[in-house]
C-alpha cells in the first residue's frame, strides 16, 4: 500500500523521470542544498542528436513503498540517484564508496543509472577518470556540476530508450509479463496464465506501461496511441485499477498537449515548449535564475510542434479539455474500488482540480477537491495533517473559493498546536492563522474599518481573533496580544455581547499591566507590520469645537490705534458650487484668535457605548503649526451615557497658525492617538485658528460701590461693569481708579474718554474731569505694579421746564458707569520698539492710547 500521498503532483509529472538527490554520512544542511538547487535547475534536457526533451523530477527524500508502484505508473518509480558526500581523506574512501553501494540497494530494483559527489577529497584517487563519481576539492569549486547532470541525464535516457524499444516491440510467441501493483500479486497466484482473459490483462497493463515510457521519452503522440489501446483491452476485461491508469495517462498526455506551459501554478510552471533550437538556443547552457545555468529545451515534431494547436488538431487521440476531465472522473471512480490506492485516487484529484483551475471551472474542482478530503488514508501524523490541509487550502485559493481556503488553513493553524504533539508549534501555527485572514475579508489594519459597512462574517472573525491573542500568548509575546485584543475590541464593537465587551476588557487590562498597549508600529519576522490601533470609539467623539476665549481675554483691535475703520471684509462673489469636502471644513481658519501663554479650550461631544463606567486617563490634544502645551484631564463616563461635553485645554507657547488634528487617550492601558480625519461623521467649524503674541492684561478696581443693574447692554467688542454713586445737583466726589498690571507684559499706553448715556436732561459744564500727567508718569506699567487715575465727579443740571425730572432722578439717580472697570482688561498694541518713557503731552494724543469709556 502506498503510504505517503504526494500533494505536489500535477498532470505533466507523468511524463517526468524522478531522481533522489542524497547525503551520505554527515553533510552540512546548507552544503547540500546549495549543491541540490544546482542539480535541480537542470530540469529539461534536450537530448543530443534527438528532437525530443527529457523532463526530470528531482526529490531529497522519497519513501520506497511508493516505489513499488513504478510499474503502475512510471514517473513514481526512481530511476537515478545522486549522493552527496564529504570525504577528507584516502583512508575513509573504501568506508564511503560502500555507503554509496549501500543506498543505491535501497532502490535497486528501478535505478538506470547513479552518481556520487564527493567533495573535499584531492589526491590520487580523485585524479582517476570514472564514470559514477565526481571529486569536488570545496562545495565553492565545482564549476562542472551541470555538466555532469547533463551527462547523467543523457545516460538515463537511453535506459530509458532500450527499455521502451524492447517492450513495444511485437515479440511473437513470447508470453507478456503480467504487471502488478504490490497489493494484487498474492490474488494471481494459481491463475490460468493461457486463458485468453488473464492474455488480455497481461497486453492491456503492458501497453498502458509502454505508454508511460514513451511520455517519458518525449513521444507524446506515441503514448497517446498507446493508453488508447490500453484502454480499449482493459475494459474489456475489467481490469478497473489499471483502466483507471491507463485513462489517467490519456488525460495526461492529453493535458500536456493542451498545456505546455504546464499546470503546477507558479512554483510548478515550465516554459511552453515550441519550435526548433535557434544558434542561441545551440549552446548547452543559459544564464538562469541566481547565476545557475539551465539547459537549452525543445520540442519539436515528436512532441509538439511551433503551431501548438494545428498539432493538436491534427492529433486524433487527443482529448478535448471538457473529455479530460470526464476520464479523470472515470479514472478516479475506478480507483475508489481499492481501498489499497487511496492515495492513487487522492493524487488524480488533485491533477484534476489543477487542469480545471486553468480551465476557469471552479465549481466542478470543488467537487474533486470535496471528494479528496473524504478519501480515507492510514492514520496520518501530525505533520502529514497539517501538509494537506495546507495543500487543499491552496487549491481552493487557486479556484477562487477563499472563505474555504481559508477554512483548511485555520485547520492547519490549529494542526501545529494540537495536544498531541510534544512541542507544539505555536510559531507555525500564528503564521497559519495571520494567511487566513484575508480569506475571512479581514484585515489588520483599522482604518480598513472605518471606511463603511462591515465585511464578512462577525463571529468567524471574532474567533479568529481570539485564536491569534492566544496563540501570541503561547509565543510570549504579550505586545502581540495587546495589538490583536485592541483590534478586536475596537473593530468588532458594535458585534460584542455586553458580557464579551466586559471579558474583552478585563483580558486587556490584565495583558497591559505587564505591557502597555503603544502606537508603534509592530514588526513581525517574515516582515509583516501590524499598525497601531488607536481607541476612537471609546470614547466615540461626535463633535468638535474650538472655543473663544473668555469675554475678559480676548484681543481686540482698538479702532482707535488705527487711525481708521479700515473695513476688512472681503467682496462677494456667487458661485453656484459649494465644496463639501470634510478636509477643507476642517482646516477652515476661525474668525478668532488664541493668544501665546494663555489656556486655550477645545470642545468635544462624546458618549461611551460600553455597558459599564468608562475611565479615561491623560487625555489631550494632538496639535500641529506651534509649540502647544497640552494638558491632559481624566474622564469617568458614566455607562452607555448620551452626548456629554469634555473640555481639553491647552497652552500655546509660540504664534502662528495652530491646527487641532485630534486627541490622545490611555483606555484599559491602552495609549491611543486618535486624529479627526480618522472619525467618520464628526462635526466641526473648523479646526485652524491664528495664535497672536502674548498681551498685556489689566484688572481695575474703584473705590465706588458696584451698581445693583445694569444701564445699558455692553456691545460684544467691550468689557463692562457699573459703580454706582448717587450727588445732589451741584455735588462733587472723586472716583479712584486702581490700574494693576496682572500679566506679563508691560503696559506702556493708557487712553481715557467719557461719553453720556443719559439723554433726558442737558449736562452743564464738565460732568467728568481727570488729569493723566499723574498716571502717565508711572508708566510703563511693569507687571505687578499698580497705576491709579483719579476721575473728578461734579454735578450740575437745569431743572428748568422740567415737572417729572424730579420724579425720574428719584426711581433712577444718576450713575456714573466705566470702561473698563472690570478685572482682567486686554488692550491690543502695535508692534512695538524698546519701552520709552511718555512725555505728559502724548496724554492728549488719542490715537495712541487705550481708552475708558464712561457711561451715565
Amino acid at each position: 500500500k502506498m503510504s505517503v500521498p504526494d500533494y505536489m503532483q500535477c498532470a505533466e509529472d507523468h511524463q517526468t523521470l524522478l531522481v533522489v538527490v542524497q547525503p551520505i554520512g554527515i553533510v552540512p544542511e546548507e552544503s547540500f542544498f546549495r549543491i541540490y538547487k544546482r542539480i535541480s535547475a537542470v530540469s529539461q534536457v534536450n537530448v543530443r542528436d534527438s528532437q525530443r526533451v527529457l523532463y526530470i523530477r528531482y526529490r531529497h527524500h522519497y519513501p520506497p513503498e511508493n516505489n513499488e508502484w513504478g510499474d503502475f505508473q512510471t514517473h513514481r518509480k526512481v530511476v537515478g540517484l545522486i549522493t552527496i558526500t564529504e570525504c577528507s581523506s584516502a583512508k575513509e574512501w573504501p568506508q564511503t564508496f560502500e555507503k554509496f553501494h549501500l543506498q543505491k540497494e535501497m532502490y535497486g530494483s528501478t535505478l538506470y543509472d547513479s552518481r556520487l559527489f564527493v567533495f573535499g577529497l584531492q589526491g590520487e584517487i580523485a585524479e582517476q577518470p570514472r564514470t559514477d563519481v565526481a571529486f569536488y576539492p570545496s562545495y565553492h569549486e565545482c564549476g562542472t556540476v551541470e555538466r555532469r547532470i547533463e551527462d547523467f541525464i543523457e545516460s538515463l535516457f537511453i535506459v530509458l530508450e532500450s527499455k521502451r524499444l524492447d517492450r513495444a516491440t511485437d515479440k511473437s510467441g513470447d508470453k507478456i509479463p503480467l504487471l502488478c501493483v504490490p497489493f494484487e500479486k498474492k490474488d494471481f497466484v494459481g491463475l490460468d496464465t493461457d486463458s485468453r482473459h488473464y492474455k488480455k490483462r497481461c497486453q492491456g497493463r503492458m501497453r498502458k506501461h509502454v505508454g508511460d515510457l514513451c511520455l517519458q521519452a518525449g513521444m507524446l503522440q506515441d503514448s497517446l496511441v498507446h493508453y488508447h489501446m490500453a484502454v480499449e483491452l482493459l475494459r474489456s476485461v475489467n481490469d478497473f485499477l489499471w483502466l483507471g491508469a491507463a485513462l489517467e495517462g490519456l488525460c495526461s498526455a492529453s493535458v500536456i498537449s493542451h498545456y505546455p506551459g504546464g499546470t503546477g501554478g507558479a512554483a510548478g510552471s515550465r516554459r511552453a515548449q515550441g519550435g526548433s533550437l535557434s544558434a542561441e538556443a545551440g549552446n548547452r547552457h543559459r544564464p538562469g535564475k541566481d547565476g545557475i545555468p539551465v539547459l537549452v529545451c525543445a520540442l519539436t515534431s515528436n512532441g509538439i510542434n511551433a503551431d501548438t494547436s494545428a498539432e493538436i488538431g491534427r492529433a486524433k487521440n487527443c482529448l478535448s479539455p471538457e473529455d479530460i476531465i470526464e476520464k479523470y472522473k472515470e479514472a478516479i471512480s475506478y480507483y475508489g474500488k481499492y481501498k489499497n490506492a487511496g492515495v492513487i485516487e487522492l493524487e488524480a484529484c488533485v491533477k484534476a482540480v489543477r487542469v480545471l483551475a486553468m480551465q476557469k471551472r471552479s465549481m466542478e474542482a470543488s467537487e474533486f477537491l470535496q471528494n479528496a478530503v473524504y478519501i480515507n488514508l492510514r492514520q496520518l501524523s501530525e505533520e502529514e495533517k497539517i501538509q494537506r490541509y495546507s495543500i487543499l487550502s491552496e487549491l481552493y485559493e487557486r479556484i477562487g473559493f477563499h472563505r474555504k481556503s481559508a477554512f483548511f488553513k485555520r485547520i492547519a493553524a490549529m494542526q501545529c498546536a494540537a495536544p498531541s504533539i510534544p512541542e507544539p508549534g505555536w510559531r507555525a501555527c500564528y503564521k497559519l492563522l495571520l494567511e487566513t485572514l484575508p480569506g475571512y475579508s479581514l484585515s489588520l489594519d483599522p482604518q480598513d474599518f472605518s471606511k463603511g459597512t462591515h465585511r464578512g462574517w462577525a463571529a468567524v472573525q471574532m474567533r479568529l481573533l481570539h485564536e491569534l491573542v492566544y496563540a501570541s500568548r503561547r509565543m510570549g509575546n504579550p505586545a502581540l496580544c495587546v495589538r490583536h485584543l485592541s483590534f478586536l475590541l475596537q473593530t468588532m464593537l458594535d458585534f460584542l455581547s455586553d458580557q464579551e465587551k466586559k471579558d474583552v476588557t478585563q483580558s486587556l487590562e490584565s495583558y497591559t499591566a505587564k505591557c502597555p498597549g503603544t502606537m508603534e508600529v509592530i514588526t513581525l519576522p517574515d516582515g509583516l507590520k501590524l499598525p497601531p490601533v488607536p481607541f476612537t470609539k471609546l470614547p466615540i467623539v461626535k463633535s468638535v469645537k474650538l472655543l473663544n476665549l473668555p469675554t475678559s481675554l480676548r484681543p481686540h483691535k482698538m479702532k482707535s490705534l488705527l487711525g481708521q475703520n479700515v473695513s476688512t471684509k472681503s467682496p462677494f462673489i456667487y458661485s453656484p458650487i459649494i465644496a463639501h469636502s470634510r478636509g477643507e471644513e476642517r482646516n477652515k481658519k476661525i474668525d478668532f484668535q488664541w493668544v501665546q501663554g494663555d489656556v486655550c479650550e477645545v470642545q468635544l461631544m462624546v458618549y461611551n457605548p460600553m455597558p459599564f463606567e468608562l475611565r479615561v486617563e491623560n487625555m489631550g490634544l494632538l496639535t500641529t503649526g506651534v509649540e502647544f502645551e497640552s494638558l491632559p484631564a481624566a474622564l469617568s463616563l458614566p455607562a452607555e451615557s448620551g452626548l456629554y461635553p469634555v473640555t481639553l485645554v491647552g497652552v500655546p507657547q509660540t504664534t502662528g497658525q495652530i491646527t487641532v488634528n485630534g486627541y490622545h487617550t490611555s483606555v484599559f492601558g491602552v495609549f491611543s492617538d486618535c486624529f479627526l480625519d480618522s472619525l467618520p461623521g464628526v462635526k466641526t467649524n473648523g479646526c485652524t485658528v491664528e495664535v497672536i503674541p502674548a498681551l498685556p492684561r489689566l484688572q481695575i478696581s474703584t473705590s465706588l460701590p458696584r451698581s445693583a443693574h445694569t444701564l445699558q447692554p455692553s456691545s460684544g467688542d467691550e468689557i463692562s461693569t457699573n459703580v454706582s454713586v448717587q450727588l445732589y445737583n451741584g455735588e462733587s466726589q472723586q472716583l479712584i481708579i486702581k490700574l494693576e498690571n496682572i500679566g506679563t507684559e508691560p503696559l506702556e499706553k493708557l487712553e481715557v474718554t467719557a461719553k453720556t448715556v443719559n439723554t433726558k436732561e442737558k449736562l452743564y459744564g464738565d460732568f467728568l474731569s481727570w488729569n493723566l500727567e499723574d498716571t502717565l508718569c508711572q508708566f510703563p506699567l511693569k507687571p505687578g505694579k499698580i497705576a491709579t487715575l483719579t476721575v473728578n465727579i461734579k454735578v450740575k443740571l437745569d431743572f428748568s421746564c422740567q415737572e417729572n425730572l424730579l420724579q425720574d432722578l428719584s426711581d433712577d439717580g444718576i450713575s456714573v458707569s466705566g470702561l473698563p472697570l472690570s478685572s482682567p482688561f486686554r488692550q491690543v498694541v502695535k508692534p512695538r520698539v524698546e519701552t520709552k518713557p511718555l512725555n505728559p503731552q502724548e496724554s492728549s494724543k488719542v490715537g495712541d492710547f487705550s481708552h475708558v469709556k464712561v457711561r451715565e
